[in-house]
Formats: C-alpha cells, sequence, structure tokens
C-alpha cells in the first residue's frame, strides 16, 4: 500500500507561501568555503597531505528591514498582530496536530530552494519518535517531491549519527539539497557531543564549524519541547549553528517569535481538517462502598505542602466524588463526612519533579500514593477490562458500517497503557508471555466475534488465531530486546527507543493495509507524540489523564483525517471520528480539554481581539480579493467596547449574547457608510454579515446571570399602606408553635413496611456515556449523544460499615428501633449486595415515613396576639433580584416581582396583574416563615380578591406546576400540609379570615371564588 499526498490543500499552500514570502526580493545565491580533509586511501593519504573541497552554503543578501517589511505583509494578509520590529531571525508556524505540518514544513525546503536557491536545511526535534517520524516522512514523500520539484531530484537526507560524522562532511559540500534530522539531545551537550570535537572524518575540523558554514536554515519540529526556555541549552544549541534563520513549527508554542502562520486548533475543527471528536465515559453508578482516595497531584506553594486528591464525600443525601486539597494531618473521616474513613488521615506530603507522593494512614494499613494511584475505588481489573471491551466493541462497529457502505478503510485502536509489565512479561527464559491486559484483550475479543452482531466480520475465521494477531505492543526495547517502559533521559534509553520506533515506523503503511491483521495496538508512552497514524479511530486511556496537555497529546495520534486501501484521503464527520474511551465524565473532559488548549495555544475562548475582523475578505469593483485590514478591525472593536458588547480585555459580554440571540446586534451607521464609501453598499453588507458571524462563534452560549443585572427592589407604597393590604395583613401575620403526637410501634411498623417496599438493590453498575464533543470560538462543549445499559462490577471485598451508627446519624432514631426496623424489614441480606445504596434507601424510606408521621399528628398554637410578623419589615428587609428573572408590577406590593422560573411563577404574577378581581397581592418575601419538623415552609402568594364589590376574599396562594403537593413523601408537600395546618389555626375566630388554598394557575385560585 502507498500513501497519496496531496499538493493542493489551500491552508498547506498558505503556510508554505508564508514562509516563502519572508525572503520576497532575495536573488538566487549561495556562499562557497573550503573544506578540508585527509583521504584515507589513495597516494594523497599515504603522504599525509590534505585536500580540499569547495563547501557551499545559504547566503541571504536581504537586510533586517526588508524581511521585517515582507514580515508585517505577511502577518496583515493572515490577520496576525504585525511585529514592530525584527528582534530574531526566529519565525513561528502554528498548526493543529494532524494538519499536515511535517508535510507543511518538508515542501517549504523545496519552494527556499526553488525561488531563492537555499539548500542547507537542519531539522532538529525533540525526541527519538519524532526524528524516526520526521525520516519516515521523508522516504515516502521522496516520489512526491521530486515529482513536484523535477530539479531537486537527487536532494540527500540522512539522521545524524555522532559515529557516522562523515556525512556532516557531505551536508557541507553537496551542491544538492542537504537535510539533516537530528535530535536535540544529541546536539545540545557541548562537553559530550562529538559535534563540537575535531575529528579526522572532518579534515580535522569540528563539525559544529562545517555546519556553521553552510549558515543553515534550521527547522525546529516542536519548539516547546527543543529549547528549554529562551536561554535554555537547547536555543543554544540552535544558534551555535549560525543559522540564516530559524523556522518554528508546532501546534503548542510557548514563545512566539515573529507569528508567520497560524492554523488553530478551532480552525482545524471548524473547517474539517482533522477528525471530529466523541468520548465514551465510564462511569461508576453505586461504587461508593469502599473509603476511596485517589492522589492527583501535589504542590508546594511559598512553604506550604498540600496534595490535592479525589475522594468520595457526602453533601445531604447524595455522595459525589471530587476534588479536595489536604495537608499532612488532615482526618479524611470529617472531610469526606462519612463514617467509611474512620480513622483515616493524610500523611507525608513529598512535592518535586517525578517525586510527588502522599501517605494514607489507617488502622492496620499505610499507603503511598503517585499521581494518578488510587485506594478504596471499583476493582481497577474489572474497570479496565470493561474499557477494552468498550474499545473492540467501538472498533468492530465501525469495520460494520465501513463494510456496509462500501468504504475499503482499516480500522486501528490505540490503547496506552500505565506498565509495559502489565501487557508483557518474560519467563525464566527470556521469552515473552502475556500478561493481564493481553489476557482480558483476548477474551474479551473472542466472546464479541461470537456475538450474533459481527458474524459477517468473521466468517470462516479461526477465533483462538485471530484474537492472537489482531493485537500488539510497541515498547521501547532494551539490549536484551526486551520491552521496557519509555523514557528517553539519557542515551541508552534513547536507544532502546529508537529500535522501537524504528519497528512501528516501518510498519506504518503496512498497518493501513487490509493484508496485515495487527488493528490494536499498546503502547507505554513510545507513541505519544511524533507517531500517528491516519486510521486510528479509537483511542483507549488505560491510565490516568491527569498531566496537562495529556488529552491533547492523546487525541493527537488519532486526530489525522483517515485513507482508503489506495491511500487516498477521505473527508467528512460520517467517516472521521475519532473515539476516546475514558473514565473521565464528559463535562469534565470537555473542561480540561479547553483548559489545555487555552493553556497549549494561547486561544482564549470568549475573546474578541482588536485585530479580529482584519482577514475578512471584501472584493473591490475589478474583482480583486483583499482582506478588511487592521485599521478597520479595530474601528469595529472600539465600538464592541464602547457598547459594552467586549470589556477592556475584549471578553465577550452577556449584552452581546443576548444582541446576537434576539437579532438586534447591528454596527454603527458611521462604520457601515465607511465601508459602502469603500467598497460598496453590497459588500459593505456582506462584512457586516461575516463580522457577525465571527462574533456567534466567540460568543458561545448566554452565561447564567450578570452580576451587574443585580438590583434592590423597592416596595410600591401606594399599595403597601392601602387598607386592603393591611386588612389582608392583619389576617396572616401571626407567629404559632407546634406539637407532634405519634404512635412509636406503628412508626417502626411503617418504617419496616416502607424498606420492604424499596427498589430492589443493585450492585454497583458501570455504564459508558457517549457525547461529541465541539470546538469551536466560544469554547469546547460536550452533547450527550447516547448511553450503554448498565454492567454489574462485582466487588468480593466489601468490608461492610456500622449500618446501626449510620442509619442513627441519617435519621436521628434510637438505635432500639433502628435494629428493630432493619429486622421486621426482612431485607438485610440485600446489605450485602451494596452496603451504601442499602443504607441511602433505608435512611430515605425512614425519613420519609417519620414525615408522614409527624405532618398526621401536628398540632399548632398561636404564640398570642404580641407574636406576628409587623408590616414594616417590607420596607426594612432589601429585596434583590437579577433584572430578567423579575416582573414590572403595578398592583404587587412591590415594583417587581421575583421569579424563579420562567414557568409557574412569572405566568400566575402576569395572571394576577391582568385580572380585573385582584386587587393587591404580595410575593410573600422570604423571611415570611412557618415553623414545621422539617425546617421551615415559606408560602408563594398572598392576595386580595374583589369578589364583585360584595366582599373582600384573602387568600394564602401555594403554587406548583403540578398536583403533587399532596403527596406527603416529599420534603416539601409534606411542609405544605404544615403550612394548611398553620393557617386553620390563626384562623379560628376571625371574621372573613384567609383561607390557605393551592393553585396551578390563577383560573384555578378563582375557582375558590364561587
Amino acid at each position: 500500500m502507498k500513501l497519496h499526498f496531496e499538493d493542493d490543500l489551500d491552508y498547506q499552500q498558505s503556510a508554505v507561501e508564508s514562509v516563502v514570502g519572508l525572503f520576497k526580493g532575495q536573488e538566487i545565491s549561495r556562499s562557497e568555503f573550503t573544506v578540508t580533509y585527509r583521504p584515507e586511501t589513495g597516494p594523497q593519504a599515504s603522504l599525509g597531505f590534505d585536500e580540499s573541497s569547495l563547501g557551499i552554503g545559504n547566503r541571504l543578501k536581504l537586510i533586517d528591514d526588508e524581511i521585517l517589511e515582507n514580515l508585517k505583509a505577511i502577518q496583515f494578509a493572515n490577520g496576525l498582530r504585525p511585529s514592530e520590529c525584527l528582534a530574531s531571525g526566529d519565525f513561528t508556524v502554528e498548526m493543529e496536530t494532524g494538519t499536515g505540518k511535517t508535510y507543511v514544513y518538508l515542501r517549504t525546503i523545496f519552494e527556499l530552494n526553488k525561488n531563492y536557491g537555499f539548500s542547507k536545511f537542519v531539522i532538529v526535534v525533540p525526541s527519538v519518535a519524532i526524528k524516526e517520524g520526521v525520516y519516515k516522512t521523508l522516504q515516502i514523500t521522496q516520489e512526491h517531491f521530486e515529482g513536484l520539484y523535477p530539479k531537486a531530484k537527487g536532494y540527500e537526507y540522512f539522521q545524524y549519527n555522532s559515529s557516522k560524522l562523515g556525512q556532516v562532511r557531505n551536508f557541507a559540500t553537496s551542491s544538492n539539497i542537504q537535510i539533516m534530522v537530528t535530535t536535540v539531545g544529541a546536539i545540545n551537550k557541548k562537553e559530550v557531543n562529538n559535534l563540537y570535537k575535531e575529528n579526522e572524518n572532518t579534515g580535522g575540523e569540528k563539525p559544529i564549524d562545517l555546519v556553521r558554514a553552510t549558515n543553515p536554515i534550521i527547522i525546529v519540529d516542536e519548539p516547546q519541547s527543543v529549547d528549554g526556555g529562551l536561554t535554555g541549552k537547547g536555543k543554544e544549541a540552535l544558534n551555535a549553528m549560525n543559522p540564516l534563520c530559524t523556522l518554528r513549527y508546532s501546534a503548542t508554542h510557548v514563545d512566539k517569535h515573529h507569528m508567520t502562520y497560524r492554523l488553530d486548533a478551532v480552525d482545524a475543527y471548524e473547517r474539517g481538517l482533522v477528525k471530529q471528536i466523541e468520548v465514551a465515559s465510564l462511569e461508576i453508578d453505586g461504587g461508593h462502598n469502599k473509603p476511596y482516595v485517589r492522589l492527583v497531584s501535589t504542590h508546594n506553594r511559598k512553604g506550604s505542602i498540600t496534595a490535592k486528591i479525589e475522594i468520595d464525600v457526602q453533601r445531604g443525601k447524595n455522595i459525589r466524588r471530587e476534588f479536595l486539597t489536604v495537608e499532612d494531618g488532615d482526618d479524611l473521616e470529617q472531610i469526606a463526612n462519612r463514617a467509611i474513613y474512620e480513622n483515616m488521615q493524610i500523611g507525608t506530603i513529598t512535592c518535586g519533579k517525578d517525586n510527588e507522593s502522599i501517605e494514607v494512614k489507617g488502622d492496620g494499613f499505610d499507603e503511598v500514593l503517585r499521581p494518578g494511584d488510587a485506594i478504596g475505588g471499583v476493582d481497577p481489573d474489572a474497570v479496565k477490562r470493561m474499557m477494552i471491551r468498550r474499545t473492540i466493541k467501538e472498533h468492530l462497529d465501525k469495520e460494520l458500517t465501513f463494510a456496509a457502505n462500501k468504504h475499503p478503510i482499516k480500522v486501528l485502536s490505540l490503547f496506552f497503557i500505565d506498565s509495559v509489565e502489565h501487557y508483557r512479561q518474560y519467563d525464566a527464559d527470556g521469552n515473552p508471555v502475556k500478561a493481564k491486559y493481553a489476557k482480558m484483550f483476548e477474551e474479551e475479543y473472542r466472546k464479541l466475534a461470537k456475538s450474533a452482531d459481527y458474524q459477517s466480520l468473521f466468517a470462516e475465521i479461526d477465533l483462538d488465531t485471530d484474537a492472537a494477531e489482531v493485537h500488539e505492543g510497541y515498547f521501547s526495547i532494551d539490549k536484551k530486546g526486551k520491552s521496557v517502559d519509555t523514557a528517553e533521559n539519557n542515551q541508552s534509553n534513547r536507544d532502546n527507543a529508537e529500535r522501537a520506533y524504528n519497528l512501528i515506523m516501518k510498519d506504518k503503511e503496512k498497518l493501513l493495509s487490509f493484508d496485515t491483521k495487527l488493528k490494536f495496538i499498546f503502547s507505554h508512552s513510545a507513541l505519544k507524540e511524533g507517531w500517528d497514524n491516519p486510521n486510528v479511530f479509537q483511542i483507549c486511556t488505560l491510565r490516568d489523564m491527569g498531566s496537562e496537555r495529556e488529552r491533547r497529546q492523546t487525541l493527537g495520534r488519532g486526530l489525522r483525517l483517515c485513507v482508503n486501501q489506495e491511500g487516498l484521503r477521505l473527508r467528512g464527520n460520517d467517516i472521521n471520528t475519532l473515539t476516546v474511551i475514558a473514565t473521565e465524565n464528559y463535562e469534565q473532559f470537555a473542561e480540561n480539554l479547553q483548559k489545555e488548549i487555552e493553556e497549549d495555544t494561547g486561544i482564549r475562548f470568549g475573546i474578541v481581539e482588536q485585530h479580529q475582523f482584519a482577514t475578512i475578505k471584501t472584493v473591490d469593483d475589478k474583482g480583486q480579493i483583499s482582506n478588511l485590514g487592521v485599521e478597520q478591525s479595530e474601528k469595529i472593536w472600539k465600538f464592541l467596547k464602547d457598547e459594552g458588547f467586549v470589556d477592556a480585555k475584549g471578553k465577550v459580554q452577556d449584552t452581546l449574547r443576548t444582541a446576537i440571540k434576539d437579532g438586534s446586534f447591528a454596527l454603527p451607521d458611521e462604520i457601515k457608510h465607511e465601508l459602502a464609501d469603500q467598497y460598496g453598499d453590497e459588500q459593505a453588507e456582506a462584512i457586516a454579515v461575516d463580522v457577525q458571524a465571527m462574533l456567534r462563534k466567540l460568543a458561545g452560549k448566554l452565561d447564567i446571570k450578570n452580576a451587574d443585572d443585580r438590583h434592590v427592589i423597592r416596595t410600591r407604597e401606594a399599595v403597601l399602606q392601602s387598607e386592603e393590604f393591611k386588612t389582608l395583613w392583619e389576617r396572616i401575620k401571626y407567629k404559632t408553635t407546634y406539637r407532634v403526637d405519634f404512635d412509636n410501634d406503628k412508626l417502626i411498623a411503617d418504617c419496616a413496611k416502607a424498606i420492604r417496599d424499596c427498589p430492589p438493590i443493585t450492585k454497583t453498575r458501570a455504564q459508558f456515556r457517549k457525547a461529541d464533543i465541539a470546538i469551536g470560538k466560544g469554547g469546547v462543549t460536550a452533547d450527550e449523544t447516547s448511553a450503554s445499559g448498565y454492567t454489574t462490577v462485582h466487588e468480593d471485598d466489601i468490608e461492610l460499615p456500622d449500618i446501626i451508627t449510620d442509619l442513627q446519624d441519617k435519621t436521628q432514631l434510637t438505635r432500639k428501633s433502628i435494629v428493630q426496623i432493619l429486622r421486621d424489614s426482612m431485607r438485610l441480606e440485600d446489605f450485602k449486595r451494596n452496603p451504601q445504596q442499602f443504607i441511602d434507601y433505608c435512611s430515605e424510606a425512614i425519613n420519609r415515613t417519620k414525615r408522614l408521621a409527624l405532618v398526621d399528628g401536628i398540632k399548632y398554637r398561636k404564640i398570642g396576639e404580641e407574636h406576628f410578623y409587623a408590616q414594616e419589615l417590607f420596607q426594612q428587609e432589601e429585596l434583590k433580584g437579577y433584572l430578567k428573572n423579575t416582573l414590572e408590577t403595578q398592583k404587587s406590593i412591590y415594583t417587581h416581582v421575583v421569579y424563579d422560573s420562567a414557568g409557574i411563577e412569572k405566568t400566575f404574577a402576569e395572571d394576577l396583574e391582568k385580572n380585573e378581581k385582584v386587587n393587591v397581592y404580595a410575593k410573600l418575601p422570604s423571611w415570611f416563615k412557618v415553623p414545621t419538623p422539617l425546617g421551615t415552609y415559606n408560602p408563594d402568594w398572598a392576595v386580595v380578591v374583589d369578589d364583585e364589590g360584595e366582599e373582600k376574599l384573602y387568600f394564602v396562594v401555594e403554587t406548583k406546576g403540578s398536583t403533587w403537593w399532596d403527596d406527603l413523601r416529599h420534603a416539601e408537600g409534606a411542609k405544605i400540609k404544615c403550612g394548611e395546618k398553620h393557617f386553620e389555626e390563626i384562623a379560628s375566630g376571625i371574621e372573613a379570615p384567609a383561607r390557605y388554598i393551592k393553585a396551578t394557575d390563577v383560573d384555578g385560585m378563582m375557582d375558590y371564588t364561587s
């Protein structure tokens, strides 16, 4: 199989032209210098004479001012902020992973040679992985580039090797294009690298001096990993080569020297240049039966040493897995508010690179956790097995879809694992044997292959043999041929990595062919960067995704658009969807991916830059296409700021979101007239549409509330002081107290029955929820698309908690009563199935039954005539509300009604205003409370209705969207019942008392007047 390369992709051509344009005005030229050497054979060698030959290098004739002028023109055309001066010879090209960055800079080499005669190029990369990837790309593109650039035929490329320094001499003397590929680790240590030592293979000269003499153009792949900072060893090594210029290519630049071209993550996703992303998140339901603790990270800030951990916390009735910051000595039972953490505390916390850990101590154990390690969770192997199974299922589903649609596409899946020994181990004789992940894979693969859903894929296939042949591990390989975890921190480890990369890079094209059975690839970190394959459709992370840039690096292995069996690139989201199988829920994945993109690229989601609109295309009356330009863009930005649509930093405000949403946004007449004068009315209208479209993408979703909209709501004095309201208030203002009588034996029997009637207790379950991830200028969003059925997770090592104490804390009943209730429920066996779920069900059932008993036996008594809510409180207690959640009124005692939702409360207030029989009303403020055994109750409305001039009717109205209030199992329903009894008590002895009623709308309330 042979990959085909497209030479007409507009965004790649723009990136190439942007760099080539830097040297506009440069004549074809080269420099010459003398290279001496001592031949190993021949008459000259026997006499000990040196020979000399001509060295050929790059030559720049332009001065800095000319390059700066070219740079500004390119930046202007690309909508980038123009550089004020030429601070160095470094130029930055930002391209999102998967968009063909390597192809772009290789093609740039040939364009620079064609236009200006430059012929010496050094590609510097941070790791062996990327070096092997670049070298492989040079091999498979050679025929393509020689076809595009016939005059460049015979160009040479090589990987720098300190033991083959004759290649450096050839680099200096050859008149052909020369491309040297090296890792920064091979050139950045002067004291040990042969590059800086005199050598007979280079005529006694230092190889670095030959490189310097050629004045090479340096291309840095992933400069953020090469430089080591602005003054780091890597940057120093680059400068030592005396480059004509340095071209820097990455998706995640740290130092943005003279930005020349930019194709960021948002552009790539919106233009469909990379695969669409979806996440299948594995979520555990009911897995809170053990004291779970996971270390995320440790920190030392100004001497304060802390750790960020994940832990199961009790919040009210719910248990949630949360991230918390802890210190040495912290008590986990207090932090989590759960008895299951009894006697567990944080011990020593250590910080530092590659040395982060915390000690977790408890009764009889002392565990040290490193980042990503956890204790007390669901069996990690059970989780890994489910993730492997889901990955295989997604893989097979894609194979079925492609086969049904007659797409000849080989599907690949990639697993990132936590340790090589979990996939491959070695016996006493050094022979490789399958470890747990390999065994899990084959077991789950055979199970799925035998299911009816996939029979069409496995006709006449021996599943025992097939399962073993479709997966393989690619890991660093030591000198004995054994797989080891990847680390490139010294030469020995770099050699180990190189052996692995040689293997997988050679297999890159084979992997895409149906002739190769291998479809599932397992890797530690050997494939983290530098290797990607266009047909990776599933990525499964069997390790923690906690580190910065982890999601983007992981996604990068599969973002490239896929190819078919002819090596042709295919487009469209119906084919190109990358599925990530992870334990992180999709909302967190989207949120963390957005943070990584912001940190890596400097993209500021929801920020309008002053030069944002500079690249909007315009056409003059001669048909010439040009950009709107920075000056006009800045005028539009100033209008946005002056109108309050963005703040001083360009952050989008809710006013802009609202204006775009309701269609009221428009450019001011001044800017419209100026655009019309310059481009004509039709073009001016098109520009306005483009501006609005750009703002719509940047604005994202409407924020929930804007603090600037919060205002104090004033009383309407005419209504507050009216006789109608004073009379109403006299009827409802009194305070009461209560007592409760109930039968204890009946309560115990009812509680036991309530537990018997609870739903079945399920074991801990797992479910995959799938969501599409969308990356736009407003941010990263996740939209759920499907959810799988539940899978039971078997937990055999659960330590049963003290259920009596736990229920005593949650229900306030005596131990004796709880024991009796549990015995009579006849469901104690369920406690063993899922202890935490059983405790939750029992506490809810008991508390619900208690509510029924309390309400049934409650008696209210008015405290006395002198205990009441004074009418003056309406003026003394401040009421605040957000303007968008308020309704201006005339009959209410406040100028506005504050409502919680745009549904029942807003509609009820609007109908009260419209109804001619309603004289006065009040939405009762939060300080108007009725005491109940379940907490205080705040009724909704007090209303005065004029019954056709005959008499005034007084109501206290409880409104809800449905009639569930009579269901006393709800705490709120029980409170409403208590409120009813309170108003019955204060109504006694009053002529024409206020009636307490429940209604879903004003018409329902008016039914009580007839």
